[in-house]
């Protein structure tokens, strides 16, 4: 059981901080949007101190489990921009990113979000199942 309890934690302050952020500012924590609206200087106390707090998310993890998160990533970095990319543009197709939709638009009852995480569920599993396939 304490495998999941970091999982568990952070989806705790996920969904704590996102309801908070609309219920107090009426905004949804599509992290897409908040870049966006702090890169055109529109909000930006709200929308810096939310960044702010997912920089600082790691810092939280340390003092509540004694280490830091681990992360293991096997890409190379061609494919980590290209991949950067291609989420930065899916995410303003979208209307909004997998954060917005996922967390905030689902628990909303938002069709549109409802179509968005299914797409971008099934897109996942096609990525995966072909870069398997391809040996990448």
């Amino acid at each position: 059981m304490t495998t999941y309890l970091p999982s568990l934690f952070g989806g705790m302050l996920i969904g704590l901080s996102a309801a908070m952020l609309l219920l107090l500012n009426g905004h949804i924590a599509g992290i897409s949007g908040i870049v966006g609206r702090l890169a055109l200087g529109v909000g930006v106390s709200v929308n810096l101190a939310f960044l702010t707090g997912l920089v600082l998310g790691p810092l939280v993890f340390l003092a509540a489990f004694g280490h830091w998160p681990t992360v293991t990533i096997t890409a190379i970095w061609p494919t980590i921009i290209v991949a950067g990319l291609l989420v930065g543009i899916g995410s303003r197709m979208g209307c909004g990113c997998t954060s917005g939709h996922g967390v905030v638009g689902l628990a909303r009852l938002s069709p549109r979000s409802v179509a968005a995480v299914i797409t971008f569920l099934t897109s996942g599993v096609v990525a995966v199942t072909l870069s398997k396939g391809l040996g990448l």
